[in-house]
């Protein structure tokens, strides 16, 4: 079962574990507004455990792009189309936001995304390969955040 998620009363539903919960669900509501204010898209989140297609998509670009494996606890994930855009989201334990978004059509707009919630360190699978820039919001405080390019088809 999916769940829009409300920018304007930011919930911790589903976040409660995090020891980051408040601006990891800061973080959750930007990411909903900003599809809401860019492509009138509701942004709905699943618990993880209950959408594993999605995890195991971002799980296969993560590990084939970079050898990367993320090790904290997927909560929960997103998963939709706009203007021929993949776009995956996968939210953790730790206050780890990472999406992927994915043109259909052009092989050179296809990325993935890392945002780190205010007050969590930045995980060891990535300290070394990334450098954050920050980004003040004001539903989620300060808001870390770098990406990669993708190179492979998915």
């Amino acid at each position: 079962m999916s769940n829009i998620v409300d920018f304007e009363n930011v919930s911790l539903a589903g976040l409660e574990s995090s020891p980051v919960s408040k601006t990891l669900a800061g973080l959750r509501a930007n990411e909903s507004r900003y599809y809401k204010n860019k492509y009138n898209h509701d942004f709905t989140v699943s618990p993880a455990a209950k959408s594993k297609d999605t995890l195991d998509y971002v799980n296969k670009i993560l590990q084939n792009e970079r050898d990367i494996k993320i090790l904290s606890k997927a909560l929960e994930t997103s998963n939709f189309i706009v203007e021929n855009i993949k776009i995956a989201y996968v939210f953790y334990e730790s206050g780890l936001s990472i999406n992927v978004m994915y043109s259909i059509n052009d092989p050179k707009k296809r990325a993935v995304g890392f945002k780190l919630s205010e007050g969590m360190d930045v995980p060891k699978e990535l300290e070394v390969k990334f450098k954050f820039a920050k980004q003040k919001s004001k539903l989620a405080g300060i808001i870390r955040g770098s990406f990669f390019v993708i190179k492979g088809e998915y």
